[in-house]
């Protein structure tokens, strides 16, 4: 079984920066796909981006694309999401989570693993 630790929440200033970290812990995420979803206070919780297994694909939500990244360590232990040029609209708890299998997804019911998540303030 494999836990999920995600770190690096904060407040942030419109157009601020924040990376997010998933740590796995249990067994290593080398050999599947992770993702990344959010959920705003009322909200349903949503797909921000996902990566492949050894991080050859990433795909991203419309709304995040070209501001957000996606990238894993070479150890399988941890995935990030640097977020740039953040907006009000992205605040949020962050989670990530792992995938069933070696192809990034956009459906939650796509993976088995989440962490508690971690929030995301953007605000001046």
């Amino acid at each position: 079984q494999v836990q999920l630790v995600e770190s690096g929440g904060g407040l942030v200033q419109p157009g601020g920066s924040l990376r997010l970290s998933c740590v796995a812990s249990g067994r290593a995420l080398s050999s599947t796909a992770m993702g990344w979803f959010r959920q705003a206070p009322g909200k349903e919780r949503e797909f921000v981006g996902a990566i492949s297994w050894r991080g050859i694909t990433t795909v991203y939500a419309d709304s995040v694309r070209g501001r957000f990244t996606i990238s894993s360590d070479n150890a399988g232990h941890a995935v990030f999401l640097q977020m740039d040029d953040l907006k009000s609209e992205d605040t949020a708890v962050y989670y990530c989570a792992k995938g069933l299998g070696l192809s990034p997804s956009r459906a939650p019911s796509e993976y088995d693993a989440w962490g508690q998540g971690t929030q995301v303030t953007v605000s001046s």
